[in-house]
């Protein structure tokens, strides 16, 4: 399927990259150009934060009432155009175009639930002790915000940051990812067709020298957030310090799966297939290191295997695969490396660690298993971000929250057993942003977020408005 060519969406306009580069966008799952897309530089980022900062001026002055309804009417036409967005994601991507959904779903979602989070976003009364003041703390919007995302999830990405800053009044610059920039171009595209309000929503992707940097380190940005990798997150923090800015990240990830002996072990295997090779395991709450207790050690890999064996391969609007490609030819290249140093260290090879059969065109990779690794193997202590499961065994939960534990990251991880003291102490002691326990559920109106290296501040829920919004207390003699 061929896009043509898209525009950048710079103060309600779609227009060329002032140097006139254009930058080809590759689908990963056949090596064909898609699109090809205006490549922004310096100046255009300096362009879209002027323009960023006229439409803030506009923006933040609306009711929220007036808001809402751009935010209904641009959510409505989203789902006008859901087989173009969902298209984009796909040839983008290499996902399926069911999988695509997810994207759209979390877009439109964010455009309908934080306007209600922001009603009730409440001014706050605060008593005064010698009765001669009266005090109230309420919430205005901060000023421009600019977002740098991940390439996993290109819209849903996008629906995480538009939404709060929309519903706060802030007006936003958008950088995805040059590996899948294609969706957020076309939304562009939708939202010129609705002449929604000039500036106040910015696309353009450039290198990171070029734009990202002009960004993060011009003083007119209040709000800088990223989903992204913990090395660009920590140089975002270094680069944006010629100012005071607000600064939420959204990191790395290397979340353990700790099944216990008292477990549905069928449930969990069930879970953990649908994590793991979900998106190719290009997902930041991705678990990436199963930690199985003894007593049911053999058991779960058994079955594990023999579930991952049945996952099907491929891409195509007439195929239902169950997982597509990885992005990128380097991405395939890196995880292959790892698999094989993780083997020669000692990992047993339960599956796949190859290309599969018949799939030389495109990143297509075989599910893998890894049984028995230790804490020294690569796969063990680095963020895969691809189809490895890398199972090792425990026996005590002293063990377990050790080996947990044992890593700088800290977004997500996920708890399997039927016993109570069990799962109250895993959660108090696994040092993670979300514990899920025999289940999981992520949705815009629960909180998402990490410590450690995993992040600063919250993705979703009313927490999200958080980083658009500043507190004035306001006081008045009586």
């Amino acid at each position: 399927m061929e896009f043509g060519y898209k525009r950048l969406y710079i103060g309600g306009k779609l227009v060329d990259a002032i140097s006139t580069e254009r930058k080809e966008v590759v689908c990963p799952a056949t090596n064909q150009v898609v699109a090809t897309i205006a490549w922004a530089g310096r100046e255009d980022a300096l362009l879209a934060l002027d323009e960023a900062q006229k439409g803030f001026k506009y923006w933040s002055k609306l009711s929220l009432g007036e808001r809402t309804k751009w935010m209904t009417k641009l959510r409505t036409e989203i789902l006008k155009n859901e087989d173009i967005l969902r298209k984009a994601v796909m040839f983008e991507m290499g996902k399926s175009y069911e999988a695509a959904w997810e994207d759209i779903e979390a877009l439109i979602n964010g455009l309908e639930f934080y306007p209600g989070a922001m009603r009730n976003m409440h001014e706050e009364i605060i008593p005064d002790l010698e009765n001669t003041h009266r005090h109230k703390l309420v919430h205005q919007a901060t000023g421009v915000a600019v977002a740098y995302l991940a390439w996993n999830f290109p819209l849903l990405n996008v629906g995480y940051k538009l939404g709060p800053a929309l519903a706060a009044g802030c007006s936003i610059i958008i950088k995805p990812s040059d590996i899948s920039p294609l969706s957020a171009y076309v939304l562009g595209e939708i939202m010129h067709g609705i002449d929604f309000p000039a500036g106040v929503v910015n696309f353009l992707c450039g290198s990171v020298e070029e734009v990202a940097y002009t960004m993060t380190t011009s003083k007119i940005p209040k709000v800088l957030t990223m989903i992204g990798s913990s090395a660009s997150g920590r140089q975002i923090i270094k680069d944006s310090a010629t100012s005071v800015k607000h600064v939420s990240l959204e990191l790395g990830g290397n979340a353990p799966f700790i099944v216990c002996n008292d477990a549905d072990i069928d449930l969990a295997i069930n879970i953990g297939i649908a994590l793991k090779y979900g998106n190719c395991g290009q997902i930041c709450v991705s678990p990436n290191r199963f930690l199985i207790q003894q007593g049911v050690y053999d058991t779960f890999v058994t079955k594990f295997v023999e579930k991952a064996r049945n996952i099907r391969v491929g891409f195509g609007l007439e195929a239902k695969p169950d997982m597509g490609p990885l992005v990128t030819s380097k991405d395939r290249e890196r995880i292959l490396k790892m698999v094989q140093d993780d083997v020669a260290s000692g990992a047993r090879l339960l599956l796949g660690g190859g290309i599969p059969a018949n799939m030389e065109v495109g990143n297509f990779m075989e599910p893998t298993v890894l049984a028995d690794m230790t804490p020294a193997m690569r796969c063990y202590q680095e963020e895969v971000f691809g189809p490895v499961a890398s199972i090792m065994p425990f026996d005590t939960l002293d063990q377990a929250i050790e080996m947990g534990n044992d890593t700088i990251y800290g977004l997500v991880s996920y708890v399997f057993s039927n016993h109570e003291k069990t799962i109250r102490r895993l959660s108090e002691e696994l040092d993670f942003g979300e514990v899920q326990v025999n289940g999981v559920k992520y949705a815009i109106y629960l909180p998402h977020g990490g410590i450690k290296e995993s992040g600063i501040g919250h993705d979703c829920s009313y927490l999200a408005l958080n980083d658009y919004l500043v507190k004035k207390r306001i006081t008045t003699a009586l």
